[in-house]
């Protein structure tokens, strides 16, 4: 699977754009949060799209493969902590909502690239 140029990719650029949703749901965690989950969250959601451009960048297909899945495993490690928001009460669901269904959408078309890696 040889991607010339990852930027192409529609499922890295949902990905910047859930990061910059996600980083404006950051900005609602309370400060005692600014170094903990705050920082987790953030680290979650940019290890998308870097994950899934560094792959492009790389020389093979394995080890291309690696990096989806990493990207595929930030996407899991994400929602779980979009969900601990919501039922620790810091994010009400409604802003969830959209940011949940494009992080789905994202994790779906990461499978799909590996499938037919």
């Amino acid at each position: 699977m040889a991607v010339s140029n990852y930027q192409n990719l529609i499922v890295w650029r949902k990905a910047m754009d859930l990061a910059k949703e996600v980083y404006a749901i950051v900005k609602l965690l309370p400060k005692e949060e600014l170094f903990a989950l705050s920082d987790q969250i953030r680290r979650a959601v940019v290890s998308i799209p870097s994950n899934i451009a560094e792959g492009c960048g790389r020389e093979s297909k394995s080890q291309m493969m690696n990096f989806l899945r990493i990207a595929k495993g930030s996407a899991a490690e994400l929602e779980t902590q979009l969900l601990l928001c919501k039922e620790i009460g810091y994010i009400d669901e409604i802003k969830l909502k959209m940011p949940l269904i494009l992080l789905d959408e994202i994790s779906r078309m990461i499978r799909s690239l590996m499938q037919k890696g």
